[in-house]
């Protein structure tokens, strides 16, 4: 019998994330995405079904709006003022060559689009990847309040496409169902900078990092010391314990890291499989 993959975005469930040590960790991100029944995903929408999904948008967007204030965007008819995009962190650049070549960019910019919160903590874009992506970036280390404004506001926004009748795709053994199969489950990333100048140097490195079920980049040039941390999984975890397992292993590597500095073994913290 299949199992079936259960979801949980009760934030209230989520433990610590609001206390890392903010001498590492640099920013913080939640990016979900989520396509919407009765549309091709975005490498085969026509540009009919986009315009559609746009003008879905903007209606659930006005009713957003009226609990979190907040402006929709035009890719195709940006402000010559971009200031507010700017400061959101939203860059308008073109399509990646990815992007081009599954066919996710054709007709840009046409019914593409970004809706940005008043306070400039929430975004959403339109026919990207995904029929949507919700985005909260902070530039703190407060990773919790991140996930728990990306919880309440996808709530609502799941809640008001249901009302005209074109729920997200769900299906019981996969979850939320993404463009990329990679991100099927639950559709989450959460990300975490962090500045750990010892433990990337330690030759046990790469399998901390897998037994912890986290993913790495390097931020920057080659050598630096800031990684961009992130959960592998999407799927087999519900979103609380996919970030638990980051707020977690972002600790563990932080303290690991300061082990190092003080010149002392990290053995005693190396992680059991997960």
């Amino acid at each position: 019998m299949t199992k079936a993959h259960k979801s949980d975005f009760n934030y209230d469930n989520l433990k610590g994330g609001d206390d890392f040590d903010s001498q590492y960790v640099l920013s913080c991100e939640v990016r979900v995405g989520r396509n919407v029944e009765e549309f091709s995903f975005p490498p085969h929408c026509s540009r009919g079904e986009r315009r559609q999904l746009e003008s879905l948008a903007k209606q659930a967007f006005t009713q957003l709006s009226q609990e979190l204030p907040g402006t929709y965007y035009s890719l195709k008819d940006l402000p010559e003022d971009r200031q507010e995009l700017l400061d959101a962190g939203v860059s308008v650049d073109s399509p990646s060559l990815v992007m081009m070549k599954t066919g996710v960019a054709r007709d840009w910019p046409d019914a593409r689009g970004v809706w940005i919160s008043q306070d400039t903590k929430l975004i959403v874009w339109i026919n990207n990847e995904d029929h949507l992506q919700i985005v909260c970036t902070q530039k703190g280390c407060d990773i919790r309040e991140a996930f728990a404004l990306v919880c309440i506001n996808l709530g609502r926004l799941e809640k008001l496409y249901e009302k005209m009748k074109h729920p997200f795709i769900w299906k019981d053994h996969l979850g939320y169902v993404l463009s990329s199969p990679a991100e099927v489950g639950t559709g989450l990333r959460a990300y975490c900078d962090v500045k750990l100048s010892h433990i990337h140097k330690h030759a046990e490195f790469e399998t901390i990092m897998e037994r912890l079920r986290l993913r790495k980049s390097v931020i920057g040039a080659m050598g630096s010391s800031v990684y961009k941390i992130f959960n592998a999984d999407t799927i087999g975890f519900t979103e609380v314990e996919l970030l638990q397992l980051l707020v977690d292993g972002v600790k563990l590597l932080i303290n690991m890291d300061k082990n190092l500095k003080q010149g002392s073994t990290i053995d005693h913290l190396m992680p059991a499989p997960k």
